[in-house]
């Protein structure tokens, strides 16, 4: 008889809103971590120790189905390949090094950028067409984040500059966004097992980041805080994050669950009030109250993408 935790889990595998809450809600974590590793781990070493942590947690569990899955995946071993490395590793690299050099204001406005990216990228890969009702989601989601990365000023998008760091922010959206709609087109196979298979492409293609962080001098050891801090990213951004968004976008498609990605920048905030002490402005309930909107309004519409 199976036990009360595996029922709750085939549960939960069965709803998708829940799981792509508790995948932004993660992925919402990670911006609080990364706050939190400067001084105390270099941002190159953790993209390296976060997916050698993911496939050290992965592999005795799934380990033996992917060695059985491979003969059916060594043709498409390119595409795997590309999927890992700017799915996961690059875009990784180009989130910690744009947070370091563009402003709050900007990484919000950019990261909301992603639901219009995802959306335009059915279109053009998959010939879907959003309905008119998960476009007006995915916009009055985009409003809510605009209101918490201008701090309820909107007005300040005027006087908004385009920097390294924004571009390098705009690219790595760009490249998560091509990553969410590729998904669409996995082998039939076990979440788990093919998200094994990717985490280990992306734990090597990131080991060659450490050489890199010592030759450019930014290597920074990680301190008791650091490690605690990779392997947090490691069992909840990356690991359990990316395992519950691939579940919701086999259940609703690409368009519906890149929607959700609008709660990262409020739900951040939220997390910033309770665990930094950050203060609880007007415009962090009214930016909830918009993207829970948009999301409602994106999911009672047919599924598309």
């Amino acid at each position: 008889m199976p036990s009360t935790v595996s029922r709750l889990g085939h549960s939960l595998f069965a709803r998708p809103i829940p799981l792509l809450l508790l995948a932004m809600l993660s992925w919402s974590g990670n911006t609080i971590a990364g706050r939190l590793a400067v001084d105390e781990i270099s941002p190159l070493l953790l993209v390296s120790l976060r997916w050698v942590g993911v496939i050290g947690a992965l592999w005795p569990f799934y380990g033996a189905e992917v060695k059985a899955q491979w003969p059916a995946m060594r043709p498409r071993l390119g595409w795997l390949v590309l999927m890992a490395t700017f799915g996961f590793t690059i875009f990784n690299v180009l989130y910690y090094y744009a947070a370091r050099s563009t402003s709050a204001v900007n990484l919000g406005i950019l990261q909301g950028s992603m639901p219009i990216f995802v959306m335009a990228g059915t279109i053009v890969m998959l010939g879907t067409r959003p309905t008119r009702l998960q476009w007006a989601g995915a916009l009055i989601t985009t409003l809510g984040v605009l209101l918490v990365a201008t701090q309820g000023n909107p007005m300040a998008l005027i006087h908004l500059s385009i920097s390294r760091g924004d571009g390098l922010l705009l690219i790595a959206c760009l490249f998560y966004s091509l990553y969410t709609v590729a998904l669409r087109d996995r082998p039939p196979m076990q979440g788990a097992v093919f998200f094994t298979m990717l985490a280990a492409v992306a734990a090597i293609t990131s080991l060659p980041l450490i050489p890199l962080d010592w030759l450019t001098g930014g290597l920074h050891w990680p301190t008791w805080k650091g490690w605690l801090i990779a392997v947090y990213v490691a069992m909840f951004p990356s690991c359990l994050a990316q395992l519950f968004f691939l579940r919701g976008v086999d259940l609703v498609g690409p368009s519906r669950a890149g929607v959700f990605m609008n709660l990262v920048p409020v739900m951040s905030a939220l997390l910033g009030v309770g665990l930094l002490g950050e203060p609880f402005r007007w415009y962090h309930a009214v930016a909830m109250v918009l993207v829970f909107t948009g999301i409602w309004i994106a999911e009672h519409t047919k599924r598309v993408g």
